[in-house]
């Protein structure tokens, strides 16, 4: 039967902040689930589907696992501690995006595009929060919990962590809200951090410029006094921005900020399995002092871990650590055991255990059978195990092979009864920093002489290693300014005679700049008079500009007019002019003509008759054709009997194209409207 406490993880809380009831315009929640229930793959947010059955989620899949283990080389990103249903629905859904369905082939996609690792880790890293989320918990915050810390912490700086911050909006709040409070007073006494995992998140909350949707919770009043408006964004003031210090922090792996007076981690673990929540809130647990308070999401509730953190306000999700259960600024990663698994004939007092687990050496011990017996509070941060790992064979812990291979080892000194000391071993984590060890392996010996187990003593040697390189890189550094400084002794000599001469040539080039400067002055006047006189150019080109406006609509006006339809065409017979009454006699609207070419239009226009007139006329070859008849089929279909007359359009003394008038006489005493036509 499996562990209750493992399998209990806490339901997923709506990421988007929108209500349980919101969806997305494809049917599907902010979770990935519907209204049914379930999500797009048929999948329930738990892996459950809707008839009841364990999904394909919950079950092992290797080339999923094996697709995390490459974003976990690769990246330093460690997603094994993440709940496989939740975690597998993000990839897939980027997966599909691509138009994906199989692990394997997308592990490929990641290692032939890096740029893809960007778009996987934005989905997968929801970083979704907002301004003062969840009104109610902010305002019990702001009107009891925040007077009781500042009164509390008077003779102190108040010290705020903001874990999985995202975008900052809730590192901001906080501030916002503590500036009221404190006033003047505010940068003496706070000191406010905020970290994420997520780097291009923690780049977007430095910046701290914001959209007028994603300030819907802030009030107007902290709105008017906190943001300013730059274009249509909104920035926090410098005062504030400069409060929060950003900066990367993996929960899951590494070392938490410590002496916190309010540590706000909202809708982060929801996201983690049980056995990784376990270790994160022991940290969360060291990270608070005493009295402090913990401000959690409205999904978490601690449930599984009331021995760390007792509740404050548990519809609000304010919590306060139990300061019988974890000792203050000692590195503890796991929580205090009642009666700690011990190494076999281990006959130790309570004070002996606590003194073992509270040594500032990171220590752990393996028993005669292989399986770890004990870990202290420090090694239990430092190689992230926990109380569900004691009595696991050593061999299956990461630690075994981590930072480096110890089988053989801990073999050896088991075999020879002998200590061993394993120096300066290099431990690749997570971050820029690498971190040094020295592993200290010791036998543990009966009265007999039996082996009994091993301890594995872990120190941190990272410092000492940085100085003695500092120290050599030093050394070698001062020989080369020795010699550097009895050549630099010679050219000094040197350099002071070229510096009297110097002094004499500025003394010469301060005059020219004084005399640089009176041109200067002079050429300034000039271009205030040519300023000036642009000025007044601009003012003409905008008259001459509505002059032509007006000459354009007057002649405009004309051609409207005129009883007879008017084409306008250049030398290449191209329309560049169609009236109103063109477009009832033929059926073609003027956008429709301008810009064509004449005898390319689909319409009833007599073509064959004005394309040798349009032709002399245009080439110079006749000065007008007037009064010529021509029968015509208008836009109704209906034959007409048309009076054309084509005349030169003149610019100067060249005929820049032709005008076409086209006169409907069908109906004249001249022709009379017949059925025959």
């Amino acid at each position: 039967m499996p562990d209750l406490e493992e399998a209990a993880e806490p339901l997923e809380a709506d990421p988007e902040g929108v209500g349980a009831d919101a969806e997305r315009p494809d049917g599907v929640g902010p979770d990935g689930v519907g209204p049914d229930g379930v999500g797009p793959d048929g999948v329930g947010p738990d892996g459950v589907g809707p008839d009841g059955v364990v999904g394909e989620d919950e079950a092992i899949d290797p080339a999923f696992e094996a697709l995390l283990g490459l974003l976990k080389d690769s990246r330093s990103f460690d997603f094994t501690g993440y709940k496989r249903p939740s975690l597998m629905r993000r990839v897939r859904h980027r997966m599909s995006e691509l138009g994906m369905t199989s692990f394997e082939a997308y592990a490929d996609v990641l290692q032939l595009q890096p740029e893809e690792f960007t778009a996987l880790f934005n989905t997968i890293l929801i970083n979704v929060t907002s301004f003062f989320r969840d009104a109610d918990a902010w305002e019990h915050l702001r009107d009891v919990l925040l007077p009781a810390l500042l009164q509390r912490r008077e003779s102190s700086s108040l010290r705020v962590w903001s874990a999985g911050s995202a975008a900052g909006q809730e590192a901001y709040s906080i501030a916002m809200l503590l500036h009221e409070a404190l006033g003047n007073r505010f940068r003496a006494r706070v000191k406010i951090y905020a970290t994420d995992v997520d780097e291009e998140a923690l780049s977007h909350a430095r910046q701290a410029s914001y959209t007028e949707r994603e300030l819907a919770g802030v009030p107007l009043e902290y709105r008017e006094r906190y943001f300013d408006t730059v274009g249509d964004r909104f920035v926090v003031v410098p005062d504030l921005r400069h409060s929060v210090i950003f900066g990367r922090n993996d929960l899951t792996r590494d070392a938490p900020i410590s002496r916190i007076d309010l540590l706000l981690c909202r809708n982060t673990l929801m996201y983690l399995n049980a056995e990784t929540q376990d270790r994160v809130v022991s940290r969360l647990g060291f990270a608070l002092r005493p009295d402090g308070v913990l401000f959690l999401g409205k999904a978490e509730m601690l449930l599984n871990h009331s021995t760390v953190f007792e509740a404050v306000d548990l519809k609000r999700r304010f919590f306060r650590r139990m300061s019988s259960d974890l000792p203050d600024r000692l590195g503890l990663g796991v929580k205090r055991r009642n009666s700690p698994v011990q190494a076999p004939g281990d006959a130790a007092g309570p004070l002996e255990r606590e003194i073992v687990l509270t040594n500032p050496v990171a220590q752990i011990a393996v028993g005669a059978d292989g399986a770890l017996a004990m870990v202290n509070h420090l090694a239990a941060v430092m190689l992230g195990l926990t109380d569900r790992d004691l009595g696991r064979p050593f061999q299956d812990l990461d630690v075994s092979y981590r930072p480096l291979e110890l089988r053989v080892p801990l073999a050896r000194v088991t075999e020879e009864r002998t200590s061993m000391w394993l120096r300066e071993v290099e431990w690749r984590r997570s971050g820029p920093e690498h971190l040094y060890v020295d592993v200290h392996l010791v036998p543990l010996l009966e009265a007999a002489g039996r082996v009994i187990g091993v301890t594995l003593s872990f120190f941190d040697v990272t410092r000492f290693r940085q100085l003695q390189v500092e120290v050599e890189a030093t050394n070698r550094q001062l020989e080369l300014a020795y010699e550097e400084l009895q050549s630099t002794n010679e050219e000094l000599e040197t350099t002071n005679e070229e510096l009297q001469s110097t002094v004499e040539e500025l003394e010469t080039t301060n005059e020219e700049l004084q005399s640089a400067n009176e041109e200067l002055e002079t050429m300034n006047e000039e271009l205030q008079s040519a300023n000036d006189e642009l000025r007044v150019t601009n003012d003409e080109l905008r008259v001459r500009t509505l002059q032509i406006s007006k000459l354009n609509a007057f002649t405009q006006g004309i051609l409207s007019s005129l009883e007879s339809a008017v084409i306008v065409v250049d030398r290449l017979l191209v329309v560049q002019a169609w009236t109103p009454r063109s477009h009832e006699l033929w059926g073609l609207r003027r956008e429709e003509t301008i810009g064509q070419y004449l005898l390319n239009l689909d319409s009833g226009l007599p073509l064959a008759e004005l394309h040798p007139w349009l032709r002399a006329v245009v080439s110079g070859q006749e000065g007008a054709v007037t009064g010529q008849h021509v029968h015509a089929v208008n836009r109704r279909g209906r034959p007409v009997e048309l009076r054309v007359s084509v005349s030169p359009l003149l610019e100067g003394d060249e005929v820049s194209g032709a005008l076409v008038l086209m006169e409907d006489i069908s109906g004249s005493a001249e022709y009379p409207a017949t059925d025959d036509h």
